[in-house]
This record gives structure tokens, C-alpha cells and sequence, in this order.
């Protein structure tokens, strides 16, 4: 944008005709239309700040209303406190959206100056620096909000909170709310609710170690009635006090379910026991609204006949995670014996290890599929959009036509898919059938490289000439769903050391037999999905060279999120030379996940990953891993983005301390304002 700048300057307004230059067109030469669309991917700050003083045309544009209606911050980390008061100070009264969700950067006083932005209709503060009386203050000032998330931190008094603020939240309609504490927030004050998202993050200790108790205050209890809900969704993490706190919520519901009430989500970890209140929602719920949306926890639905009794409108999600359903009880109950689903756009039947099976009490998890009940739920539900089947094992039977590839392959609307690795093995292994080996198109050539010793050699696929695909079923379902824009592929055993949201499992077991035959050439297949923006690989014993994750870094140029876990046998890594060479072409890779056991993270691997200049989060995870703490800190110096910087390895505490006040050293010397890094 600087090179416009000094273009424009001495002609001021340049008319599109004069903006033509010797060898095209000018840019300031395209129509408003074209410009403004432009302008749309430039971050605000620099936006309002920088572009619009480059001249007259853009100084105008960088006003238009499509462009200041909306101001996002998050994960925007070059916007400083000046830089923020500056922004909120020159368009605030244009602003009518603001998020600046996990701004902890910036300090209490800055995210006052919200109550500037007057025409705020939603504004996300999650992860702000908030007390009560900021809080109350802000609120005060923006009587035309209708929507709002907080943070519920320990401290938080609702007494503390103004008539005026009282009188804005009795407007809001809808509200994220994150506890950190046992507490109502200002839900009591939200008289008019229609969407409400709880996300419980509390501890069950204090860090002093003090036993924390999920029983609310008594002045806190006056909770209202919910006459106007239509969407209640709350997230758990592990620990009681979290379902001890949500169970108070529920309560309220129990007493006088909302006739509006079309979506209700839980997603709780672990097992969630019912109590008497939570019976009466759900027999309330069965008797008096027709829902759009179900997620209940595992407990809840398993050996009942809940389902049986539940009327749905024009569902749009269902989640039936890790319950017992069989194949049997979702045609019956759910698809009501193939009636039209075409409205349904997300479904999740993660860990259901009987749902593509017939009802059979003799059946095991790991025996073949019904195609006959997967093929009737993608002929009821041919639009989805998002599908997981993880966490269990759908293995499909021999016979054309029959394979749970082909037949997902007519879900031609997928956005997001999650499948089991065993899921999309060909055929059923054989003891007289040679292990398979890896496809000789898989590892792209070219750029100038000599090809590596132990890598298998072949056609090159970016050449431009036309050669024979691989007939495999996955790369075939693939192919038949170009726009797939986020994929995961994991092992129906694994289990992470440290997972998000879930209880941790020490026993981890080995991956499912037909996995065995799913390696270099079907992770290959995956470059064909040139809108893939975030994947995930775990578990796949058979990843040689890992030179599929070549054709991905070449071909798949949207990816933004990665993550990698247990490929290949474990206690080997042979896969690092492949991750380097992927590593180099992602240019537009911002988070990073590796859970590798054995890894080394040597200065080739953070060498290769200084190349990822987008990227911002990193997290390793490595039983028995090394480290070069000299290669980490010349990672870090020159990706000047990163703002998380997880190393969990074998290396020592006191290897892991030094490194940290190496960092901490070199970031005062920089004047950069933080840094997290923990090791």
C-alpha cells in the first residue's frame, strides 16, 4: 500500500482514466466496487491508521460504512494501546461490531474506551481485562447493544453493576458467557435472552489449593425465567464444580421450559449423571418444543428412549457423541426410516462404535459396517456440510459400492469431515497379502532437488502432463468433494497426552489392524483439496517417509492449521526430512501441533519452520523428545508473529528454565511488549 501512496500523493484524487500507468492499469484505476473488496481483507488498524493517509480516494473509501460497520482485533497483535484508543477515538461512532476477543494485551483503561463506540450492537470482550465496575461502566454507555461476551472472573460482583448497565443488559438478546468462577454473571440481568452460550472453565481448586464449592451465592440465585430462549449451549471442561455450576442453570429450565426453544447443546467430557432436574427438562423438552439442534451428554441418551419422544422441526445439527446408539436406533429414531433430512447440516457421531451397525448383541466394534444404514442416511441427509464419524472403528465390507468412501462420496457439500483411519483402508487385511507399499507418485520433484535416497521415485504430479490417479476409495471420495475445507484423519485408538475439553488416558492402545494399510500414498491423496485450511493426522502406524506430507505443503496452499500425532511406528521418527520440505512451502500455516514421542527438534525442523512466516502458535508434545535450545531462539527471532510457543519434551527443567530467560532476555532487548513461551 506504501508504493499507492507515493503515486497518488502529488495527483491527490486521481480519476480512474489519468491512473494508468506505461505498462497497465493503476490500481486506484479499478471501480470502488473492486477496491472496497480489497480493502476488506486489511486489518483495521492498519486500514484507518495507515492506508487512508495515502490519498484522497482511499481516505474515502477507508470510511465507507461496509468497512468501519465492523472492527475486528482478535488475534491481532500488533494493535497497541495507542494504536487502539487512536482507532476507537477516529471511527467509534461508526462501529456498530467489535470483537476483541483475547486482546490480554490490552490493559483495563484501553478497553474502557469501548463505551466511546456508542452505536455498538455487538461487541465480544472475551479474554479483556474486565472487573465489575469497568464492566458497568463500559455497558452504561451503549444502550443500543443487543448482544455481548465476557469473562466471568473470580471478583466478579454483580452488585457492583449501574441502573444504566442493568438497563443494557435487559436488552441484550444474546450472550457468551466464560466462567472462571461459580457464578450467574449477569444472566439474571438479561431479561430478554434469546441465545445463551455458557462455556465453564472453572478450577477445582484455587491456586493456594483451597477446595473450591459449585454452590452459587444466595443473592446471585434470581435467575429469570427464560420465556424468550431459543439457543442454550454450554461447554464443560473437566472437573465437578463445572457440572455442579451448570446443573443450577438447568434447573431453571426444569421449572418452565421455553416455548421458543429450538437448539439446546451440552458437551460435557467424561460421564455427566442425570439428576431429577435435568429428567423434567428433558421429558418437558419431549412434550413441549419441536428442537433444530440436540447435543446431549453420553449418559443422558444411552439405554433410553429419549429419542423416541423428541419432535424435530427442520433439524439443522445433531450431536450424539460417544453414546450407545446403534445403526438400528438412528434410522428409527432419528431419520424416522429415511424421511428427508435435506436441512440437516452438521452432524456428529464421534466414538458411536455401533451407529453404521445393525442391532446385534453378539456384534464387536471392530466387525464390518451395514451399508445398507449408511446409505440411507446419506440419501435422507444429502446436504451436510460438516460429518464426524471418529473415534470408532467403521470398517466396510467387501463388494462393490458398499465401501463407506463411495457412498460418503455423494455428499458432494462437505465442508468438514472427520473419519477414523481404519475407515479408509481399501479392503479388509489378509494374512497371504503382502504389506502394501508406498505409491510411487506420492513425493512431488522438481524445484531443483535432487530426490532423497529411500524416497521411491516416479512421475512427477506437478509436471503439468496427465497421468494415471490412484484408485484408491480415499482418494476418490476426496476427489469428489473439492471444497472440503477442513479434514481429520485419526486413528480410532488414539488418545492425545494432553487433550482439550477431556479427561487425559495414560493407556493408550495400538492402532486398529486395517490401519496398517493406510500410509505415504493415501496421505498423498489429500493435496487434492486446494481449499483445505486445517487437518489433522494422528495415528497412522504405516507412514514411512511421510513424503504425502510433501504433496500436501506443495499443493494445499490455504492450510492455516496443522496437526500431526503419532505417525509412523512408535519410537521412530522417519518422517522429519518429509515435515521440513512440507514445512517450507506453508506460507499461510498460523498454528502448529506436533505430539510426537522421540522427536527432535533440531535446528533443520525450526530452520524449516522460520519459513512458515504467518505462523503464530506452535505446540510440541514429546515424550522422550530433545531440543536445541540454540535452534529455538533463532526460531523465534526471526518469526517475529509468534505469540504461543508450547515445548513439552524430555529435556531438563533446568535446560527448559535457561531457554525461558534466554527469550525473556532477548524480548526486553527488543522492546517487544510479551511473549509466551512455556516449556
Amino acid at each position: 500500500m506504501a508504493s499507492i501512496g507515493e503515486d497518488a500523493a502529488s495527483a491527490g484524487d486521481v480519476p480512474p482514466a489519468a491512473a494508468a500507468v506505461a505498462d497497465g492499469a493503476h490500481l486506484l484505476g479499478f471501480s470502488d466496487e473492486i477496491l472496497l473488496h480489497i480493502l476488506s481483507h486489511v486489518p483495521s488498524i492498519d486500514l484507518i491508521l495507515n492506508v487512508r493517509r495515502t490519498c484522497r480516494k482511499l481516505a474515502a473509501l477507508c470510511l465507507d460504512k461496509s468497512l468501519t460497520h465492523t472492527v475486528l482485533l482478535q488475534k491481532d497483535y500488533e494493535a497497541s494501546e495507542d494504536k487502539v484508543k487512536q482507532l476507537v477515538t477516529e471511527i467509534g461512532w461508526e462501529i456498530q461490531q467489535l470483537s476483541m476477543a483475547g486482546c490480554y494485551w490490552l490493559s483495563g483503561s484501553t478497553v474502557e474506551h469501548v463505551a466511546r463506540c456508542r452505536g455498538l450492537v455487538k461487541v465480544n470482550l472475551s479474554g479483556c481485562h474486565l472487573t465489575s465496575l469497568r464492566l458497568s461502566k463500559v455497558l452504561s454507555a451503549l444502550q443500543r447493544l443487543r448482544s455481548l461476551a465476557i469473562d466471568v472472573s473470580p471478583g466478579f460482583d454483580a452488585s457492583q453493576l449501574s441502573g444504566e448497565c442493568k438497563a443494557t443488559l435487559s436488552r441484550v438478546r444474546e450472550l457468551k458467557q466464560t466462567l472462571y468462577t461459580p457464578s450467574y454473571g449477569v444472566v439474571p440481568c438479561c431479561t430478554s435472552l434469546e441465545k445463551l452460550l455458557l462455556y465453564f472453565e472453572i478450577l477445582d481448586r484455587t491456586r493456594e489449593g483451597a477446595v473450591l464449592s459449585g454452590q452459587l451465592m444466595v443473592g446471585q440465585s434470581n435467575v429469570p425465567r427464560y420465556q424468550h430462549l431459543r439457543v442454550f449451549y454450554a461447554r464443560l471442561a473437566p472437573g465437578y464444580i463445572n457440572q455442579e455450576v451448570v446443573r443450577l442453570y438447568l434447573a431453571v429450565l426444569s421449572d418452565r421450559t421455553p416455548e421458543n426453544l429450538h437448539a439446546f447443546l451440552i458437551s460435557v467430557p467424561g460421564s455427566f449423571a442425570e439428576s431429577g432436574a435435568t429428567k423434567n427438562l428433558l421429558e418437558s423438552m419431549a412434550r413441549n418444543v419441536a428442537l433444530d439442534a440436540l447435543q446431549l451428554p453420553k449418559s443422558w441418551l444411552n439405554g433410553s428412549a429419549l429419542l423416541q419422544h423428541m419432535k424435530f422441526s427442520s433439524p439443522f445439527y445433531f450431536s450424539f457423541s460417544r453414546c450407545a446408539l446403534s445403526g438400528g436406533h438412528l434410522i428409527r429414531r432419528v431419520i424416522d426410516g429415511g424421511r428427508d433430512l435435506r436441512s440437516l447440516a452438521g452432524l456428529n457421531l464421534s466414538g458411536c462404535a455401533h451407529c453404521l451397525a445393525p442391532d446385534s448383541l453378539l456384534r464387536k466394534a471392530e466387525d464390518d459396517i451395514d451399508s445398507g444404514i449408511l446409505e440411507t442416511l446419506v440419501a435422507a441427509c444429502g446436504n451436510l456440510r460438516h460429518l464426524n464419524l471418529s473415534a470408532a472403528h467403521h470398517h466396510s465390507p467387501e463388494g462393490p459400492g458398499r465401501h463407506l468412501c463411495q457412498l460418503l462420496a455423494r455428499l458432494c457439500h462437505l465442508r468438514s469431515l472427520s473419519l477414523p483411519v481404519c475407515a479408509v483402508a481399501d479392503s479388509a487385511p489378509r494374512a497371504d497379502r503382502a504389506p502394501v507399499q508406498p505409491a510411487t507418485h506420492a513425493v512431488p520433484r522438481g524445484f531443483g532437488k535432487k530426490v532423497r535416497i529411500g524416497v521411491p521415485s516416479g512421475p512427477d504430479p506437478f509436471s503439468g502432463q496427465a497421468g494415471p490417479l490412484p484408485s484408491s476409495v480415499f482418494w476418490s471420495l476426496l476427489k469428489s468433494v473439492p471444497f472440503l475445507d477442513r479434514l481429520e484423519l485419526i486413528g480410532s485408538n488414539f488418545s492425545s497426552a494432553m487433550p482439550r475439553n477431556e479427561p487425559a488416558i495414560r493407556n493408550s492402545l495400538p492402532p486398529c489392524g486395517r490401519a496398517q494399510s493406510v500410509g505415504d500414498s493415501e496421505v498423498a491423496a489429500i493435496g487434492q483439496l486446494a481449499f483445505l485450511r486445517h487437518l489433522t493426522l494422528a495415528q497412522l502406524p504405516s507412514i514411512l517417509t511421510g513424503s504425502g506430507l510433501v504433496s500436501i505443503g506443495v499443493q494445499c496452499q490455504q492450510l492455516q492449521s496443522l496437526s500431526l500425532a503419532h505417525l509412523g511406528t512408535m519410537g521412530k521418527v522417519a518422517y522429519t526430512s518429509a515435515l521440513a520440505d512440507m514445512l517450507k512451502h506453508c506460507k499461510r500455516l498460523k498454528d502448529l501441533r506436533l505430539e510426537q514421542p522421540y522427536f527432535s527438534a533440531n535446528a533443520q525442523f525450526f530452520q524449516a519452520l522460520s519459513q512458515c512466516s504467518a505462523l503464530q502458535r506452535l505446540c510440541l508434545v514429546s515424550r522422550s523428545g530433545t531440543l536445541q535450545p540454540e535452534a529455538v531462539l533463532a526460531f523465534m527471532a526471526r518469526c517475529l508473529h509468534v505469540v504461543v510457543c508450547h515445548l513439552f519434551t524430555g529435556e531438563s527443567l533446568s535446560t527448559c528454565r535457561s531457554l525461558q530467560q534466554s527469550l525473556l532476555r532477548r524480548l526486553s532487548t527488543m522492546g517487544t511488549d510479551e511473549i509466551n513461551s512455556e516449556m
